[in-house]
């Protein structure tokens, strides 16, 4: 699995968006603002930062070893080796459910918006 499969996965999510507000060495993807993924841009080894439930995220821990807690909150966030252990539609899976977890925490308008539930304005 290479970097631009997980950036383009990222960026599939509605409304996502690629920023770098920790410099040039990290893209950090964002839906309203907030912070759904991080993938290292200079690597020996292919990570993916996501937040997660901290009940799945403690069971996927101990369900697959290239899955740790990542740096940033330990019980809310997971950082994930690429290495080939994980099937590329469960890592699909983990992005779309941090995605799903930062949209839940939006402001309503823009949450109901995202979900499908509310068409934005006519062009």
């Amino acid at each position: 699995m290479k970097r631009e499969l997980l950036v383009e996965i990222c960026l599939g999510q509605p409304d996502a968006v690629e920023d770098f507000p920790f410099g040039d060495h990290v893209s950090v993807f964002k839906v309203g603002g907030k912070m759904f993924a991080l993938i290292p841009t200079i690597s020996d080894r292919l990570s993916l930062t996501l937040k997660c439930d901290p009940d799945k995220a403690e069971s996927l821990r101990q369900q697959y070893p290239s899955v740790r807690s990542s740096n940033f909150h330990k019980r809310h966030w997971n950082r994930v080796s690429i290495d080939g252990s994980i099937p590329l539609k469960e890592v699909q899976e983990w992005i779309e459910d941090s995605y799903d977890l930062v949209v839940d925490k939006l402001p309503k308008g823009i949450r109901l918006r995202l979900q499908g539930q509310v068409r934005g304005l006519p062009d």
